[in-house]
């Protein structure tokens, strides 16, 4: 099997767990909205806004409005199938949520370029039981945003100009 088609059954795979995940809670997983996902899983490094998503279901879907975006992009946010994330850039993204990760990854943000880059890692382990140990809180998720400089951008820029 080819890397093409390995993608291609994965994103069937999981279209097929998340139309589980909707039928359950008595949606279903309709024409747009299966239009959405698929972009979604199809640019799921990617961390696009409302926007962009409208635009690439556009091209699945042309009859599509971008308040049915907008709807399903929140649906999906409420049974946790999608994050929604600000990077403090005032555009709200969404994320697909990983089905193996306990939690949220972490993002690393460039000031210059706008690049958003992943951490596939969990690195508040040890913060989250002291967190639990001495406040007695029981920590469900988290989220955690490196701003600065990304790598590409730190020759070109003085990192000074952006505190």
């Amino acid at each position: 099997m080819n890397m093409r088609s390995s993608e291609a059954q994965r994103i069937e795979e999981r279209l097929g767990r998340i139309r589980q995940i909707l039928q359950s809670r008595n949606y279903k997983l309709t024409p747009q909205r299966e239009a959405t996902v698929r972009v979604l899983l199809e640019n799921e490094e990617d961390h696009l806004s409302a926007e962009d998503v409208y635009l690439l279901v556009k091209e699945k879907a042309p009859e599509i409005g971008l308040a049915t975006v907008y709807r399903t992009l929140e649906l999906l946010t409420d049974l946790k199938i999608v994050h929604k994330m600000n990077f403090g850039d005032g555009v709200t993204r969404y994320d697909i949520r990983s089905e193996d990760a306990e939690h949220h990854h972490h993002h690393l943000v460039c000031l210059h370029c706008g690049k958003v880059d992943e951490i596939m890692e969990d690195l508040l382990g040890e913060v989250e039981k002291r967190v639990e140990r001495e406040w007695g809180f029981t920590i469900l998720d988290h989220r955690l945003t490196f701003h600065g400089i990304c790598h590409r951008c730190r020759d070109k820029v003085n990192p000074e100009d952006y505190k």
